[in-house]
């Protein structure tokens, strides 16, 4: 295929299509370009910021992650049509997947590794970057981070995998994979036109023209928030635990819908979570516990500048630890969380802590 340019209706000169020469050329100009990715066929209001290239697993590098402003996660390959078997890229990117998935069970440790990303390239924190780049507020920040979270434990992704050329049999393969799956695989065809200094770049994407009617991650509910009640948490957490957790959990929502001047809900699309607010020590939840079996200390949200907010925050860790939990060095800069096992057998000894500080 040829493409004409002209300059105000004179001096046409057609251009024939150009090949990438490498991979490397055309993963820069993604990460630099994310806009280039035609996500805006999915929905109209879709923006990517790519927060890490080359994101190690253990099934090697991850070109790029990307996310959205609703906390969906993306993972972006990208292929030359040189490769010998066009198909084996999505059982690659599937493969990254799996394994982000299978090492999920500590979030603050993806979190942090993709703070190193960020930092080295924007300077920012991924909460800082995140909220920068969609122009979001703390609160909103926060339930977009407990969405990539949830995603994270659930395994589930959008897979973007971008070449210069891709053949039927590929498409027909993600064609299917989306209608029986409950993650999205979107194939993305790059045309490459290079005239003097001037780059032209023709995207097409294939995969979104399936219409999936599951009742999770798909192109067409993946951005709405679910909007949890008592109810739906406790029901969800009778699901997913043991009696006894479950108990647990109930025993710690008790103390804290009767306690704490507001509960609010979290916004998770699998999980629920609820985060009290107790105001007159602080503005913002003092924890988080989540369906997903995670307890998170909220050291991070709470800080600010104020002395009397850090003499607080480190004496909500002195006494979390003085009671046997786990709280790593750099408290103050994240918000940790620790597992059912640690919690679970614990429930009145954080409550007291709670207590104790409150």
């Amino acid at each position: 295929m040829s493409i004409i340019i002209s300059s105000n209706g004179n001096h046409a000169v057609r251009v024939d299509k150009t090949s990438f020469d490498k991979e490397k050329f055309l993963q820069e100009y993604i990460y630099e370009n994310p806009e280039s990715i035609p996500l805006y066929d999915i929905k109209s209001d879709i923006r990517l910021l790519v927060l890490a290239r080359e994101f190690r697993t253990e099934s090697g590098p991850i070109d790029a992650i990307g996310i959205d402003s609703t906390g969906e996660l993306y993972i972006v390959e990208t292929k030359l049509y040189s490769n010998a078997d066009k198909r084996t890229v999505i059982a690659q990117a599937l493969d990254y997947g799996a394994s982000l998935w299978n090492h999920s069970n500590d979030f603050n440790e993806f979190l942090a590794t993709l703070d190193q990303h960020t930092q080295k390239v924007f300077k920012l924190k991924t909460t800082d970057k995140i909220k920068e780049f969609f122009e979001l507020t703390d609160e909103e920040v926060a339930q977009v981070i407990e969405k990539a979270k949830s995603n994270l434990n659930d395994g589930i992704f959008h897979f973007v995998v971008l070449m210069d050329k891709i053949e039927d049999r590929l498409k027909d393969l993600i064609r299917f994979v989306n209608q029986n799956s409950q993650f999205d695989i979107y194939a993305v065809e790059f045309e490459y036109y290079k005239f003097e200094k001037q780059e032209i770049i023709i995207p097409k994407i294939f995969g979104a023209e399936v219409k999936k009617d599951i009742a999770v991650s798909t192109s067409s509910s993946s951005s709405e928030r679910r909007k949890w009640t008592e109810e739906q948490l406790l029901e969800k957490a009778k699901s997913e635990f043991s009696n006894e957790v479950y108990l647990a959990f109930k025993k710690i929502y008790d103390f804290s819908k009767f306690t704490a001047d507001e509960v609010k809900f979290g916004s998770g699309y699998i999980h629920g979570s609820f985060n009290p607010v107790f105001r007159h020590v602080c503005p913002r939840s003092l924890y988080t516990l989540s369906t997903d079996g995670n307890l998170t200390f909220n050291f991070e949200w709470i800080k600010n500048d104020d002395i009397q907010e850090l003499d607080f925050i480190n004496r909500y860790a002195k006494v979390l630890k003085e009671s046997g939990f786990t709280i790593p060095e750099n408290y103050a800069e994240i918000k940790p969380s620790v597992l059912i096992d640690e919690w679970s057998g614990k429930a009145d000894d954080f409550i007291n802590v709670i207590k104790s500080i409150i």
